[in-house]
């Protein structure tokens, strides 16, 4: 079964890390926009989402990406990714999402940007 989606932050430097488990659909709304605002209150350094634990993206959770990297471009806050599977990194490209949030292979490598 799939599970609901969850979402948290944490800090590594000055990077927050956000971490994004489950399903990143509709239902992921609320959780996401409260995390990730967090973060955008917080330090200023760079936001990196780990979709290592995302186990489904919908038309709907892209759109709340989409909505997301808008808000981190008015704070001009970098923003970047890994633990994409080829699946979702291939509908980043697709989308031009990728041309907005640099993708990585690890988190160490999203770190260091």
């Amino acid at each position: 079964m799939v599970n609901a989606f969850d979402a948290s932050a944490r800090i590594e430097g000055p990077t927050t890390v956000i971490d994004l488990i489950g399903l990143l659909d509709r239902t992921a709304e609320t959780r996401l926009n409260e995390v990730f605002g967090a973060a955008l209150d917080g330090r200023g350094g760079p936001i990196v989402f780990n979709f290592g634990g995302v186990e489904y993206i919908n038309s709907t959770g892209i759109a709340l990406v989409v909505g997301v990297l808008a808000r981190a471009r008015t704070t001009g806050r970098p923003v970047r990714a890994y633990g994409l599977t080829d699946h979702y990194r291939e509908i980043f490209t697709i989308t031009r999402l990728s041309e907005f949030m640099r993708i990585f292979d690890n988190e160490s490598a999203a770190v260091a940007g």
